[in-house]
């Protein structure tokens, strides 16, 4: 999967518009910096998720950190508290970095999608749709040398190709997220699942590993 690159759909932002003078990935290009996109996103009008979630998820963390785990779909924790990965899942992704001597502080963290769907369904293709792009543009601004992506739901929708989390878990790949600029992905077990599964902690352990050799 080395060389890949991931190509944002539209992001709901009508650009026929005979107002629009550009494109709306253009418009996200137009985006300078992380405070700057966590405005416009906050304007997102047309996003349904915006209307009943409780609070956007942006991120947590070090902006500026090396490494960047993006998470799966807010829940309800995420939803009410407006951060990324909490609750028993997070407490258990706090001592997942700890065991390789990393803390919140060390990396950067941001969800998938930026609002939790109404209880806890699963996105719609077309929700995706307008807030991929978004979050390749986080990515982007974020400009982290390293990307492990957490859940088989936010590995399919970033890593092209990606089939089952437990076949594709501890593999690095190559990918263009939309600037030219080829970043080391990996994707692992989310937090919530090995609390669900715990004999898959091992697994998880193992991309720990890896992920704390890349980042000697």
């Amino acid at each position: 999967m080395n060389g890949e690159s991931a190509r944002p759909p539209a992001t709901g932002h009508d650009s026929s518009s005979p107002n629009k003078s550009t494109s709306p990935n253009e418009e996200l290009a137009q985006i300078t910096s992380l405070e700057a996109l966590k405005v416009a996103l906050g304007d997102l009008e047309s996003c349904a998720l915006k209307h009943t979630a409780s609070n956007m998820v942006f991120s947590d963390g070090n902006p500026g950190a090396r490494l960047m785990i993006i998470g799966d779909v807010p829940g309800r924790e995420e939803d009410r508290v407006g951060l990324p990965l909490v609750g028993t899942a997070g407490q258990l992704f706090d001592r997942m970095l700890a065991s390789i001597g990393l803390t919140r502080a060390d990396v950067y963290i941001a969800p998938l999608i930026p609002w939790r769907p109404p209880g806890n369904r699963t996105p719609t293709s077309e929700e995706m749709d307008m807030l991929l792009p978004w979050l390749y543009r986080h990515i982007q601004l974020a400009d982290p040398a390293f990307v492990m992506v957490l859940g088989g739901g936010a590995a399919k929708a970033v890593i092209p190709g990606a089939g089952s989390i437990l076949k594709i878990r501890g593999k690095w790949a190559a990918i263009d997220f939309g600037d030219g600029k080829e970043r080391q992905v990996m994707a692992s077990l989310h937090p919530e699942y090995l609390l669900r599964s715990p004999a898959q902690k091992r697994l998880a352990w193992a991309d720990l590993l890896a992920l704390a050799g890349k980042l000697l």
